[in-house]
């Protein structure tokens, strides 16, 4: 027969949940409930350990441990008691990490009755999962951990890894990695934490994150804990404003980390008062890590100073007094791009400028679809792709003589858009190049989801990527049978544009390590024909791991932090301060 619950081990077990900060309590004051956990409690998460700080009864004993952290990792000693004594026991070496500490008291928390849609939730279980996470790091500059550490830490029952699955790819979009207080260290408080929470940039799905934060919570609620806490960098307001909306709550904790370059960036002081864009401010970051100064000219337009041992050089983003003003042209005129391209015996699509009406049509029914496009321009603007009709084409010369006088007709091609980064005549960086698409969801119009994917890619840029709403947009969604305030049926994937232009909305996938040599030579060879320092080829091809290809256009001011986490800005800054190189550790 059930016994009924003892009143007084109830009221025990209520107590011993019941939101606190026991943890605030020094082992030298004899606290009861800080007694029997485990001293000089660390965990280590592969990316580098975490050093639970009110369990060394000897500040001194952390701050050595800190000190020994092993390079390429990131140590975080978190609960920090007296953070401004430990800190002074190095303050060469170890700095105050500028986050916050959020808690989530699980003894409040209530699922969510809405389901993911378009994507599950589950454990990790395979080293291509493992691998997958780390792709996800690196697009996040995030520290990657070894596959293999993901594979055996898979059922333990300290660190939990939770990974969103597509379920039409089958491919990883997010994840999140839980630690278990209690399992650690026998903690008297019962609680838990999340770290490294990450969603694929390129994923299109609303609610990845709130959904892996969702399922580990509710993975420790059911362990029994009493809390989750996290940290979050002060400035993260997207993300802040997602623990807040799940209830979590702001409380005072502190965490000490090592002066290494990795967290560089978080104790260097703060950048230039003036904002740029994400183009100018991976490189800016680069320049000041190995000690150059900058001077920003003009903010709105990209222009800054980079200044070393007499040394100075102007740039606008990638673009640098390096870069000739003939060589810009070349690049800037997509004709005579072609033209040179052609001299240097590489592949290039037919083309033709834009002219009288009988013209135009002849070229099209030669080609059968073609693509209409300014002579000059940049990020997209004006161009018209996969275009069938006279009227279409006659429509989408209209369109691209706002953008310039000149418009060429050029052959179109089927295949993937990829990028090629070339750096002083070396290829640095490549990437598929996506066209914006939504998914649906079953309950929301083709408009709401262009409007929300759109939002999610500004997030995601800096603002630098968003799927405008313009005649091209309803156009492409009209090809496919739909119309702007159609509600899309779940799970099906609409392209809503044609170009695959970050600036339009579009996505980048790194394939620097599967390209085909063919590729690399041409693009090479491309450069050295513009005799130009830095450029970004936009090839088409059937597959990067194949010969095939052709060149469309090339770009004088290509975007280096869409291709991160390949070393494009580090190369740049060697480019322009050989004599730094060994400033860098890319």
């Amino acid at each position: 027969m059930t016994q009924p619950p003892n009143p007084r081990s109830q009221h025990r077990l209520e107590r011993r949940n019941a939101p606190s900060l026991r943890n605030w309590y020094s082992r030298d004051q004899h606290h009861p409930d800080q007694t029997g956990y485990e001293e000089n409690a660390t965990v280590d998460c592969g990316w580098g350990r975490l050093l639970f700080a009110h369990t060394f009864p000897d500040l001194p004993e952390l701050a050595k441990a800190l000190r020994e952290e092993t390079q390429g990792r990131r140590d975080i000693a978190l609960y920090l008691r007296d953070p401004h004594v430990a800190l002074s026991l190095a303050p060469q070496e170890l700095f105050l990490d500028p986050s916050h500490t959020y808690r989530l008291w699980l003894e409040n928390y209530r699922p969510s009755r809405r389901r993911p849609r378009g994507f599950t939730v589950r454990r990790l279980r395979t080293v291509e999962d493992a691998e997958a996470i780390n792709r996800i790091y690196a697009a996040r500059n995030m520290v990657q951990v070894p596959p293999h550490f993901f594979h055996d830490k898979r059922n333990s029952r300290v660190l939990t890894y939770f990974v969103a699955v597509d379920q039409a790819t089958n491919s990883v979009i997010g994840s999140v990695t839980g630690v278990d207080h209690g399992r650690a260290f026998n903690d008297p408080e019962n609680g838990s934490s999340l770290w490294c929470l990450a969603v694929d940039p390129q994923a299109s799905f609303p609610g990845i994150g709130e959904n892996l934060v969702r399922t580990l919570a509710e993975h420790f609620q059911a362990r029994g804990r009493s809390f989750m806490d996290l940290s979050v960098m002060h400035d993260n307001v997207n993300a802040i404003a997602l623990y807040e909306k799940l209830g979590f709550q702001r409380v005072p904790v502190f965490a000490l980390k090592t002066k290494n370059s990795i967290n560089e960036k978080l104790y260097v002081g703060p950048p230039p008062d003036e904002t740029l864009n994400p183009y100018a401010m991976i490189i800016i970051n680069e320049a000041r890590r190995r000690g150059i100064g900058v001077d920003v000219v003009d903010a709105e337009g990209g222009y800054f100073a980079l200044s070393y041992g007499g040394r100075s050089i102007i740039c606008r983003e990638s673009l640098s007094e390096l870069t000739t003003a003939v060589a810009m042209s070349r690049c800037d005129d997509k004709a005579v791009t072609r033209r040179l391209m052609v001299k240097a015996g590489l592949r290039v699509p037919a083309q033709q400028a834009a002219g009288k009406p009988e013209d135009d049509a002849a070229f099209l029914e030669n080609h059968g679809s073609i693509v209409v496009k300014p002579a000059r321009g940049e990020q997209g603007k004006g161009i018209t792709v996969d275009v069938r009709t006279p009227e279409a084409v006659a429509k989408a010369v209209a369109e691209a003589r706002n953008h310039a006088e000149t418009v060429l007709l050029e052959q179109f091609f089927q295949g993937d858009d990829l990028r090629i980064i070339v750096i002083d005549y070396r290829v640095v960086a490549a990437a598929i190049r996506r066209p914006a698409e939504v998914t649906g969801t079953g309950e929301h119009t083709v408009r709401e989801l262009i409007e929300a994917q759109s939002r999610r890619r500004a997030a995601a840029t800096g603002g630098e990527s968003r799927i405008p709403m313009d005649a091209e947009t309803e156009r492409c969604v009209a090809a496919n049978g739909f119309s702007m305030t159609d509600v899309l049926p779940e799970g099906q994937v609409l392209p809503v544009r044609k170009t695959a232009n970050l600036h339009t909305g579009g996505t980048i996938h790194d394939v620097t390590d599967r390209l085909h040599r063919t590729l690399v030579d041409a693009a090479i060879a491309g450069a050295k024909a513009l005799d130009i320092p830095v450029v970004g080829f936009d090839f088409l091809v059937p597959s990067v791991t194949e010969p095939d290809y052709v060149i469309i256009e090339a770009n004088e001011r290509p975007g280096l932090a869409n291709h991160e986490p390949q070393p494009t800005a580090e190369r740049f800054v060697d480019l322009l301060f050989p004599n730094t190189k060994l400033l860098s550790n890319g």
